[in-house]
């Protein structure tokens, strides 16, 4: 049974709403689970700060929530748009949806973890309710960036008319550009969280490190945002550059392959450095004397595990350019 375009189109658009939305559910809903579990923890610690521990319990999960009302936006537009009938819409409304979807994950979860550690912060340090909810809400803003990214993506692809490049190779780079912010911005999510929330429980520990420890903070999340950035630029170049129509295979699947390439390749090197930036931060509320040291470890360690990333950069370019 032969079916017309826009039959695929529509198809295309209720798969890509099925994945914006399937996949972006999972982190929220676990940074939003972590949260209330350390919530509960905190009050189990200390009844009398109950009030500031469910409040800020509540916020925390907000803001871990964003990041699936991204995807829902995505998902909404992908059902109730009308879209062109052209064959390049297919694999447009499948990238918008994956590109959300995936996107959304790291963000999620990672904006649970300063949330919960805020929360048990409070049980400890009631005094120091108002700085762990501003701390908080830095560093989980900070994790939703990636997320942002996927959407900024997402809306490109959605409101990009294609259709004057030819088909092929520009169905895969539209593909690529979608997986390449996906999967890039899992890890700087999740990364940025991990140093988030050593910044909590540091300033929970040694209320007077506060303003250090979210000095390093930044700047750890900072450097676990960069990867997630290669990936938009792949992106940017695989939605922007011309390429010449071609009914060879070997071109479409160097673009695609690009978008795989950076995309997973963001994931490790992200999640390493908030490793590194999460030791830091706690080390200092520690012993704040040995900040210098600690903040110089941080960065060449980040930048040690940045260089697979950098890696994955050089051949997602290489596969666009020169392949």
């Amino acid at each position: 049974m032969a079916y017309d375009i826009q039959t695929w189109v529509s198809v295309a658009a209720f798969i890509g709403g099925g994945m914006a939305m399937g996949f972006g559910a999972i982190g929220a809903a676990i940074g939003e689970g972590y949260t209330a579990a350390s919530a509960n923890e905190a009050i189990g610690r200390n009844l009398e700060q109950s009030g500031d521990i469910f409040k800020s319990m509540l916020v925390g999960q907000a803001i871990a929530e964003s990041a699936s009302i991204f995807a829902l936006v995505i998902a909404l537009m992908l059902l109730f748009t009308k879209f062109p009938s052209h064959i390049l819409s297919v694999p447009v409304l499948l990238g918008a949806g994956l590109c959300m979807g995936l996107g959304a994950i790291g963000s999620g979860v990672g904006s649970g973890f300063p949330a919960g550690a805020a929360c048990k912060g409070m049980s400890r340090q009631p005094a120091m309710s108002s700085r762990l909810t501003t701390n908080m809400l830095i560093g989980s803003a900070v994790c939703q960036t990636p997320a942002i990214f996927s959407l900024v993506v997402a809306f490109i692809l959605l409101f990009t008319d294609f259709s004057a490049n030819p088909v092929s190779p520009t169905w895969a780079a539209i593909l690529g550009a979608g997986i390449s912010s996906g999967f890039g911005a899992i890890g700087s999510g999740l990364g940025g969280g991990l140093v988030a929330q050593a910044s909590c429980e540091g300033i929970a520990r040694q209320p007077l490190t506060a303003t250090p420890v979210t000095n390093v903070m930044l700047l750890g999340q900072a450097v676990t945002q960069t990867t997630a950035i290669y990936a938009l630029l792949v992106s940017f170049i695989l939605m922007f550059k011309s390429f010449p129509a071609t009914d060879a295979l070997a071109p479409p699947m160097a673009l695609l392959a690009a978008g795989i390439c950076m995309g997973i390749g963001a994931i490790g090197p992200a999640v390493g450095e908030g490793f590194a930036g999460q030791g830091a931060v706690a080390w200092i509320a520690r012993n704040q004397k040995y900040i210098a040291d600690l903040t110089r470890s941080m960065l060449v360690g980040q930048a040690v595990a940045e260089s697979t990333g950098i890696y994955s950069l050089v051949i997602a370019l290489v596969l666009i350019f020169v392949v």
